[in-house]
């Protein structure tokens, strides 16, 4: 799932059953024989079209379990005035649910919680990773949950509601609607609220006191305020103060409930067609059927499982006779199993291959399981194979070839000839498609459900390798995977063909960039795990320091670990002021709220302080040194060029691109990366190549003009949008000014830059409008770029790499604002990913036909990392800063940092 285009849908099943239920009852829908399906076909319909603005993201639908929750253990009236579900809905409930399974999608029925409840654990969960969600209901409660990353969308009536929205409905923020539901009670849900206080009083005292334990504390301001009946209202409110804390309990929705699930498991699954068709059928859901039905025809033409034909090769012959095919092949498909993903660790167990659609043949080699039949031997089947496979002018092609790559490269094979890689044809025709995985292209691409590992391995903990798997299940697996990969590329690659700059972003960057991702990968990285582990040490002791400081400064005792204990510290027992709460009610200590508390008090800087230590050393000091490879005695990464919608480079198990640097012990992290001896580390890295990017497609004067005279142009941005000369720029100005230059091109708004340099949103929105004053050329790039990814759906890179933007003409705003935003930055962050892509086959390409006495290392962000000899450091640091700096020709200079040191931070 890609956090920043594609959300995770999360559907308030219970909410729409009902509302679909009232809206149809005049319709009064029926099948022939007296079934009423109302409700089945709005709901259905309503997920329909989901899926369709939503192609890519995960969608589950919640429903309310049957029987009673925990709210009833806390006020027995809830809900006790709401009559039996009516017996017509309650003879639809089945059927919805059977369509949504068929449909592919999750469905969570969770006891003892509603499906609120499920919905915001999921959506709090999914946030703190990172990611957006979308929450489809028609329920008003709902709007606690809204945040930067939370929507509502009512498919209903087609509105959706951001921040903005809940405040324009309610007149209040997301995290006030509690507290007003507190007050006023929900008479739906039998929430009983305080007696008197109805919409408009509740909207006035949270408007003018804050939350409910702000308006108990200045009760006596309450008589004061504009409001009707106010000279009575602190009496009312006196009198019923349990029942509003108890209506606030009530109205909370759970964020922490226990799933079995997280949000990541929550995939869709290709739909059952057949069984979509029989349900259509039953319910006489006409239109889908049709549908349905021309989907199952093209699903039957594209692939007929009972016409392949798929061969296991256990003698010589028959292997001799497939060489002889795969030699005379134009190109030909292969894929690898093996018992592992983990590339540095896996063994090879066989190969498959193919060279025309529906024929196939999977050569096992180390199926060990007890009975297995006789097989031909490793070491001799890959003797055979290896010239064929070595053989730069044979083309091969397949799905993820970097890892069969580096699973030959453990035999002693080196792949070469990779012409074509399905994965990275589709991810290069479309990135915002959320993946590229092979059971999902065929689905997507040929309407076939391929053969799934865990059919025939089995799931969780008993889990078979492949290797233990029998091969008449085993061997009709690995073949189709040849296949299908074949399907694929016959599918895929005319497209590419038919856009031309697609098909270079393919051919001279991807490609090109797969046995040099290998490379980097099988070298490895040198680690001083005793230093991590001193660190480690050295860690563990500040945090028993500051735990104990953190614990005289509260005189008391906590647990700094706690959010309840620290709760109870800093707001019960230091009374320090509460600037936000949780979705359960208590006060907040999220990250945000203790920096904006630290700026006044000292015990929230420790918390933080103790906050990052503690993850640092659990994520990299702790964890790093176990990942070691026993053979190399060195770190392995696996990079990823499938992911990110813009075309930057990933990387996993570890992701090293997230070591932090801008702290101390951070780069304490990299100074553990170590050059070996008679080494050092050379580290090169692009000059604010963004905003280079962002220069050279505005063509704005001004940023020519100080890129291409060396200015620093954030003190430049600075003189421009503060009168200022040059030399007379303040600190503060200049990181004003960096700001700006970085938040316009990231899609800021006068708000985000307030919040950032901490200044009123007025004079937020004058510093932009003064920059856009002195830097006309990047406005007019803006409002162009938004108008032509209007007109054509998509921008561009540099180089021609395409990011689509399905929203970019919603008649939504938000959603056409936030792909308005993509617009803009995604050319600069994708041609800084091309240009440094462009930059690393470049420097592979030098190293090793030049011999060059070096080994790239790592890849981070827009930085290369080398180990190089001692004696050649010079040389290879300036080849390489000509090598990265010549990647790319820009209207102002492309410039190169590159250092040296004996680790990673000395290089730096």
């Amino acid at each position: 799932m890609n956090s920043a285009t594609v959300p995770l849908v999360l559907v308030d099943g219970s909410s729409y059953l009902y509302r679909a239920y009232h809206a149809m009852q005049s319709k009064n829908l029926r099948t022939r024989d007296g079934r009423a399906t109302g409700a089945i076909l709005v709901v259905t319909n309503m997920l329909r079209r989901l899926q369709k603005d939503y192609p890519n993201s995960q969608i589950a639908v919640v429903f309310d379990a049957k029987g009673k929750t925990f709210r009833d253990e806390i006020f027995a009236e809830y809900k006790s005035h709401r009559p039996p579900m009516p017996d017509e809905l309650r003879s639809q409930v089945q059927a919805v649910h059977d369509l949504i399974c068929a449909m592919g999608l999750p469905l969570l029925i969770i006891e003892g919680v509603e499906a609120d409840d499920v919905i915001g654990t999921l959506a709090c969960q999914a946030t703190r990773e990172g990611h957006h969600v979308l929450i489809s209901t028609g329920d008003k409660d709902m709007a606690q949950l809204v945040s930067p990353h939370v929507t509502l969308v009512n498919t209903m009536n087609d509105t959706v509601m951001d921040r903005q929205g809940v405040i324009d409905k309610f007149g209040i923020p997301p995290e006030r609607v509690i507290d007003f539901l507190a007050l006023m009670g929900d008479k739906s849900d039998n929430i009983p609220g305080v007696p008197g206080v109805g919409e408009k009083t509740a909207v006035g005292l949270v408007q003018a006191l804050g939350g409910l334990d702000d308006i108990y504390h200045n009760l006596d301001a309450v008589a004061e305020l504009p409001l009707r009946g106010a000279k009575s209202l602190p009496d009312k409110l006196r009198e019923h103060k349990d029942q509003a804390y108890l209506s606030y309990r009530l109205a909370t929705i759970k964020t922490d409930v226990e799933l079995d699930m997280a949000p990541a498991d929550l995939l869709v699954n290709p739909a059952n067609h057949s069984k979509l068709i029989e349900l259509c059928e039953l319910y006489e859901l006409k239109q889908w059927l049709v549908e349905l039905s021309g989907e199952e025809a093209r699903a039957a033409h594209s692939l007929d499982k009972d016409k392949v034909h798929y061969q296991t090769i256990l003698d010589e012959a028959a292997l001799e006779k497939w060489l002889a095919r795969l030699e005379a092949a134009p190109v030909f498909a292969f894929d690898t199993e093996t018992t592992s993903l983990n590339y540095m660790e896996a063994r090879l167990v066989g190969l498959s291959f193919a060279v025309q659609t529906g024929e196939a043949a999977y050569v096992p080699v180390a199926h060990d399981y007890e009975g297995a039949p006789q097989q031909l031997a490793l070491d001799k089947v890959l003797a055979r194979f290896k010239p064929l496979l070595e053989n730069p002018v044979q083309l091969k092609l397949g799905q993820n070839l970097k890892y069969d790559k580096n699973i030959l490269a453990n035999h002693g094979i080196n792949l070469q000839g990779i012409a074509y890689d399905t994965m990275l044809e589709s991810y290069v025709l479309n990135s915002t498609a959320s993946r590229h995985d092979m059971d999902t292209l065929a689905n997507r691409h040929l309407s076939y459900n391929t053969v799934r590992f865990e059919e025939i391995a089995g799931k969780g903990a008993k889990q078979l390798t492949f290797n233990a798997i029998p091969l008449e299940l085993a061997a009709p697996y690995a073949a189709e995977d040849a296949d299908i990969a074949l399907r694929l590329h016959e599918t895929l690659w005319p497209q590419l063909e038919a856009i031309d700059p697609l098909r270079q972003v393919f051919e001279r960057l991807e490609i090109p960039l797969v046995p040099v991702l290998s490379r980097i990968e099988r070298c490895g990285a040198l680690l001083n795990c005793a230093a991590l582990e001193k660190q480690s040490q050295e860690i563990a002791e500040k945090l028993c320091q500051i735990e104990e400081e953190a614990c005289d400064m509260a005189g008391e005792v906590f647990n700094l670990s706690s959010p309840k204990q620290l709760c109870a510290v800093l707001f019960e027992k230091l009374k320090l002021p509460i600037l936000k709460k949780t979705p359960k009610g208590a006060p907040s200590t999220a990250e945000e709220v203790l920096q904006e508390l630290a700026l006044d008090y000292p015990l929230p800087q420790l918390i933080m302080n103790f906050r990052g230590l503690f993850k640092l050393k659990s994520t990299y000091t702790d964890k790093l040194p176990q990942m070691i490879n026993a053979e190399t005695g060195r770190l392995h990464t696996s990079y990823h060029q499938a992911v990110t919608a813009t075309g930057r480079l990933s990387s996993s198990d570890p992701n090293l691109q997230n070591i932090p640097i801008r702290t101390e012990e951070g780069r304490r992290i990299r100074q553990a990366f170590v050059a070996p001896s008679g080494c050092k580390i050379v580290a090169a890295d692009y000059s604010q190549i963004e905003l280079r990017i962002m220069a050279h497609l505005s063509r704005d004067e001004g940023l020519l003009r100080a890129f291409s005279e060396g200015l620093d142009v954030h003190q430049a941005t600075a003189a421009e949008v503060f009168g200022v000369a040059l030399d007379q720029v303040t600190t503060e100005q200049r990181r004003s000014a960096k700001a700006i230059n970085f938040g316009l091109i990231y899609g800021m708004s006068a708000f985000g830059l307030a919040r950032q340099l901490r200044i009123g949103r007025k004079e937020a929105q004058q510093y932009i409008d003064l920059y856009f004053e002195r830097y006309p050329g990047v406005r007019r790039y803006m409002d162009n770029t938004r108008a032509l990814a209007r007109e054509q759906g998509y921008v561009q890179t540099i180089m021609g790499r395409r990011l689509y933007l399905p929203e970019i003409n919603d008649r939504n705003g938000m959603r056409r604002q936030a792909a308005e935003r993509t617009a803009i930055n995604a050319p600069m962050q994708g041609s800084a990913a091309d240009i440094i892509k462009q930059a690393m086959i470049a420097v592979d390409n030098w190293i090793h036909n030049e011999k060059v006495p070096a080994n790239m290392i790592l890849q981070v962000h827009d930085e290369l990392v080398l180990e190089v000899e001692a004696g050649a450091v010079e040389q290879v640091s300036q080849t390489l800063c000509e090598l990265m700096g010549s990647a790319a020709e820009l209207a102002v200079p492309l410039v190169v940092e590159a250092g040296s040191g004996n680790n990673w931070d000395e290089a730096h």
